[in-house]
């Protein structure tokens, strides 16, 4: 009786073996017929008088306007067989779902792009409808450059990439900005390819920086270094340039294979280095503004796009290590003199110290050697003083020039930083830039002063020191003095004694030496005795008369005695 009546057990048993020879298996997408259609639902027929409804809606578009007819053949997801009885739960959108999963996974795999619709915002993105499959968007992967309004984007059917797949936890990751980077990419390869060096197009400006400013030239962007901008000296593009703004410029350079593209605008220009040799010739003096101020000097524009460089030596005569911002400042009017051209490396050497008098000329003119002049120390060294002359001009005065007797290394110490003194200009060199002056020209040369004073003569002098290896003397009524050594005292050995003589004591003495070359002045008593001997002998008797020395001698002084 239980084979002919089964339980209801018994034939859910036997159902799920039939499912099983069937081939319909729970989770799987499975073909039915519509069997009939009620209301707002379908009733499917999924084999083996097993039955499901599905919502029209499910079915788009075709399920509102009617398209959907009882015989219809359609796919459906089974998700699972309810009972005995036969029902079963099933979805057409699940069963969208899974086809839509495997067309991207093959999408995915051969890197193809997909056609989907932004239809929600989620957190840091968007939900994007993937023909069922539901996707997420990273805002960043939205465009190539931050989108404030993504309206105009929302339900609009548009390409993306799939980043990423994970089907266990249904998740997508697609991208919209990699579609428009690879055909940003592609137009600018074709833009590229159609851009020639040295062809001439219009831009608009679109970011300026320090350094330059970027063209768009229609899809791919162009860097308009500043130096390429105009001939004269910019020192920021903004001075020229301004965002938006349409220029012409040429095709300097371009890059295929980094699609770099250079830009000038100063070459649609003529080059005003042409010719520049015949229009700045050298020694001609010219007007010009400061445009920039360096530690080695200043650059001088000469008109635009024409600048030249006063280097720091040729900005002063007398300034020396100074500056050139404490010379001249920018946007000076300046006059100055061309030094050289070269039109090869684009140089201009200007000067501005050729366009003023040259202070050494001026100084010579009006103070020429032998004149007096007066100045102030301003500074001494182990060579000589330096003094500050008329015409912002230093004269020295060589330790040599101090002073006619005494050494200079002596002298020297009794001058002092900011002293006013006078002396004599004894040379003006103008080409090495150089004065020599002379403190001890102001009193004289002694040696053109000497008068009678001559090699041979006798004169009277007077003990200024006695040491014990000779004893120093001044000529009386001059400047000379010098040293009587023990050997030059007298004629006799027993008298060269230096202890003779005492300090302020005068004698007589005759002249020995008077160089005047090396400016030496020598006297010896012992010359000046032996002199009054021989002369003695001559005037009152000789070694043949028969009178003696003592006689001789004795005559002779009291002669002289007489005379005077």
């Amino acid at each position: 009786m239980s084979q002919m009546n089964p339980t209801r057990d018994e034939f859910a048993a036997l159902l799920e073996e039939s499912l099983e020879q069937s081939n319909l298996y729970e989770g799987t997408v499975v073909k039915g017929k519509i069997v009939a259609i009620e209301k707002d639902l379908a009733v499917i027929d999924v084999g083996l008088k097993v039955e499901g409804r599905v919502a029209l809606k499910e079915f788009g578009a075709q399920g509102r306007d009617g398209g959907l007819k009882v015989g219809d053949e359609v796919e459906v997801y089974l998700d699972r067989v309810e009972n005995a009885l036969g029902e079963a739960v099933i979805s057409r959108e699940k069963a969208r779902r899974e086809e839509s999963w495997t067309r991207l996974e093959e999408a995915f795999a051969k890197n193809e792009k997909v056609t989907g619709l932004i239809f929600n915002q989620v957190k840091g993105g968007f939900t994007v409808d993937l023909d069922g499959a539901v996707a997420f968007l990273p805002r960043s992967q939205v465009d190539i450059r931050p989108v404030r309004d993504v309206g105009p984007l929302m339900h609009v059917p548009q390409p993306f990439q799939i980043l990423k797949m994970d089907k266990r936890r249904g998740n997508i990751v697609v991208s919209r900005r990699t579609v428009l980077e690879e055909t940003r990419a592609e137009q600018r390869s074709e833009l590229v390819q159609s851009l020639q060096e040295g062809q001439i197009v219009d831009g608009v400006v679109k970011n300026i920086t320090d350094y330059g400013a970027f063209v768009d030239l229609g899809g791919i962007d162009g860097l308009l270094h500043v130096t390429d901008i105009a001939w004269r000296r910019i020192n920021h593009p903004s001075e020229v340039l301004t965002i938006g703004q349409t220029v012409r410029v040429q095709i300097i350079r371009v890059n295929p294979e980094t699609h770099r593209i250079s830009l000038g605008m100063k070459q649609l220009e003529a080059d005003p280095w042409d010719g520049i040799v015949a229009k700045y010739p050298v020694g001609a003096k010219f007007a010009g503004r400061v445009t920039n101020i360096t530690d080695y000097g200043a650059f001088v524009e000469l008109e635009p796009g024409i600048e030249g460089l006063i280097h720091v030596s040729e900005m002063s005569w007398t300034k020396k290590n100074v500056h050139p911002g404490k010379i001249v400042s920018t946007s000076q009017e300046v006059e100055v003199m061309v030094l050289e051209v070269d039109p090869v490396k684009r140089r201009i050497s200007l000067g501005l110290k050729q366009t003023l008098a040259n202070p050494w000329e001026t100084f010579v003119e009006k103070y020429p050697p032998g004149t007096v002049v007066e100045g102030e120390v301003k500074n001494k060294t182990e060579f000589g003083l330096f003094v500050g002359l008329d015409g912002d001009v230093d004269g020295m005065v060589h330790l040599s020039d101090l002073d006619w007797n005494r050494p200079g290394e002596q002298v020297i110490e009794e001058f002092r930083r900011g002293d006013r003194i006078k002396a004599v200009v004894l040379d003006v060199d103008v080409d090495k830039e150089r004065i020599s002056l002379g403190v001890k020209q102001l009193a004289g040369d002694p040696f053109e002063k000497a008068g009678d004073i001559r090699r041979g003569a006798i004169v009277t002098c007077e003990v200024t020191e006695v040491k014990d290896s000779g004893i120093d003397v001044k000529i009386v009524d001059t400047e000379f003095s010098t040293f009587i050594k023990r050997s030059e005292l007298a004629r006799e050995r027993g008298d060269q004694r230096p202890d003779r003589f005492a300090v302020g004591e005068r004698l007589d003495a005759r002249v020995i030496q008077f160089d005047r070359k090396t400016r030496k002045v020598g006297v010896s008593i012992k010359a000046l005795e032996v002199a009054e001997e021989k002369e003695a002998i001559a005037q009152f008797g000789s070694s043949d008369s028969g009178a003696s020395l003592g006689d001789i001698l004795g005559a002779a002084l009291r002669a002289r005695s007489e005379d005077k």
